[in-house]
């Protein structure tokens, strides 16, 4: 898969929700982590981020949103219950970009909105916790970036990856008979 991601928080100040997040990102395999104008405590946000993501990612602290640098060609892509908002099944990730997901019990301020180069939303009824959201939003972009074949269309995994093995021979012989002594 080419291209890179980094996934991100602003003005958060639940650094469990973050450790979370940032656990997360590791685990699917993020470039790297960012918090901006954010009250987040890496040791106390450790105590969720089982994996140390912090130990092997690059992360920045932007104390403000003026200080928001990202990489050349790198998109800000917002993540918010928002009216202007694609919804996340049908929009395509860019290729290197950045998710910045808002505040526990808050939205993004206008100020980062308007700064973004896409706003995706969840289709929801209500917002998730933003360790939640992050994790959907990166599984999305994992399924639809090209790293795996399409769904097979007939329910199960791709030919010869099946679950459960054909039953063996007296067990079916013992199904037909049981069928048999139902019909009479």
């Amino acid at each position: 898969m080419r291209g890179y991601f980094g996934i991100g928080v602003e003005g958060i100040n639940k650094p469990f929700n973050v450790g979370n997040l940032f656990r997360s990102a590791h685990a699917f395999d993020a470039s790297f982590v960012f918090t901006v104008a954010a009250t987040y405590k890496r040791a106390q946000g450790g105590q969720t981020d089982t994996s140390d993501a912090l130990a092997s990612l690059p992360f920045y602290s932007f104390p403000t949103l003026s200080d928001l640098l990202l990489p050349k060609g790198c998109a800000l892509v917002g993540v918010e219950l928002h009216d202007d908002a694609s919804e996340l099944p049908s929009f395509t990730h860019p290729r290197c970009a950045a998710y910045v997901l808002g505040p526990e019990r808050s939205s993004l301020s206008p100020a980062l909105v308007a700064r973004c180069d896409h706003l995706l939303k969840i289709p929801t009824r209500f917002c998730l916790n933003v360790g939640i959201a992050g994790v959907v939003v990166m599984y999305d972009r994992l399924l639809t970036m090209g790293r795996f074949p399409p769904r097979p269309v007939m329910p199960g995994g791709p030919e010869g990856a099946r679950f459960r093995k054909p039953a063996p021979l007296a067990e079916v012989a013992l199904a037909e008979r049981d069928g048999e002594d139902l019909a009479d």
